[in-house]
């Protein structure tokens, strides 16, 4: 069983920050990718930013040069940090990660529970 506990959420006025962090625990034999994705009342869920094994980031045009994602694999903890907020970042966040159980099992998706992220005045 693996479970992804998230933690950091909260409410911020506009143009301040959040540090988010999701931790992967349980039965894991690798993860190759972790990531954040958010959804807004009435919208859809959409990806923040991406970390895949390598390294590699990706991040969604409206977050550039405001969120950064790092990874701790001694710890699989992935971070968000969030600078500059504005209130269109208001949404749930969803810590997702990308994991294989065991040696010959398929990588599947998993996802935390969520946490809330408001920002307003």
């Amino acid at each position: 069983q693996v479970q992804l506990v998230e933690s950091g959420g909260g409410l911020v006025q506009p143009g301040g920050s959040l540090n988010l962090s999701c931790a992967a625990s349980g039965t894991i034999f690798s993860i190759n990718a972790m990531g954040w994705f958010r959804q807004a009342p009435g919208k859809q869920r959409e990806l923040v930013a991406r970390i895949v094994s390598g390294g590699g980031r990706n991040y969604a045009d409206s977050v550039k040069d405001r969120f950064t994602i790092s990874r701790d694999n001694t710890k699989n903890t992935v971070y968000l940090q969030m600078n500059s907020l504005k209130p269109e970042d208001t949404a749930v966040y969803y810590c997702n990660a990308y994991i294989q159980v065991g040696r010959w099992t398929y990588s599947r998706d998993y996802w935390g529970q969520g946490t809330q992220v408001t920002v307003s005045s």
